[in-house]
């Protein structure tokens, strides 16, 4: 049976509606429908890394009490390192539950980064200490075989501030794994360009080869 249940909650919410109902912060709307169907505990889910050519894909999971709303949280890209990092801890200090799932490079390459992708949502999800009643995921795809009702989003991160809190933790975790792997293998940039595609990041490879955080099923020069 297909998880996706209940798409009426979501009838009085126009597809092109940004969800947000403060600058720049994304808002609630989703979340208050659920409630007010009686679903207490959602998370929210989103991805981070998906295109870079070093690193492993990072996903995050993170469950708000109700009615709870940081203000500036918003899709971590639209954010500075600085905000992202008030943000984070203020996510981590006020959430019941948060999760963290990785897919390393050699699973990228075995599986694809679409799978990884999927797979390191799941094991987020997975993570939380609490279990979630619904899941809000980024994007139109969610992972198969979920044992959770879900609902996915476009441009989630920045229209439910579930997911948005999730962008924001998925995206810290995994500069703050990258700026530590640079220290292992300085020369590719990673603490600026966090394994991303630069003129920097491909004259290193030219110079001095992939490393074994490389994703190899992608192309590298």
């Amino acid at each position: 049976m297909n998880p996706e249940i209940q798409p009426s909650l979501f009838e009085s919410i126009r597809t092109d509606d940004p969800g947000s109902n403060e600058a720049g912060s994304a808002g609630l709307i989703f979340e208050r429908e659920l409630w007010s169907a009686g679903i207490q505990h959602i998370a929210g889910v989103d991805e981070a890394g998906r295109g870079c050519l070093a690193g492993p894909v990072v996903a995050a999971a993170v469950i708000c009490p109700r009615e709870c709303k940081i203000d500036g949280v918003n899709d971590s890209k639209k954010m500075s390192s600085k905000t992202r990092e008030v943000a984070r801890i203020e996510i981590i200090n006020s959430a019941l539950a948060y999760g963290i799932g990785i897919c390393s490079p050699e699973e990228i390459d075995h599986m694809n980064i679409l799978w990884a992708a999927m797979e390191a949502m799941k094991r987020a999800v997975q993570s939380l200490s609490l279990r979630p009643d619904y899941v809000l995921i980024d994007g139109n795809r969610c992972f198969p075989d979920s044992p959770w009702p879900y609902r996915t989003i476009i441009g989630g991160d920045a229209r439910s501030h579930s997911i948005a809190a999730a962008s924001i933790l998925a995206k810290t975790h995994r500069d703050h794994l990258m700026q530590k792997l640079d220290l292992e293998n300085p020369g590719y940039g990673w603490a600026s360009n966090k394994g991303y595609p630069t003129r920097k990041h491909y004259a290193a490879l030219d110079t001095y080869g992939p490393t074994k955080y490389h994703r190899r099923s992608f192309r590298l020069r």
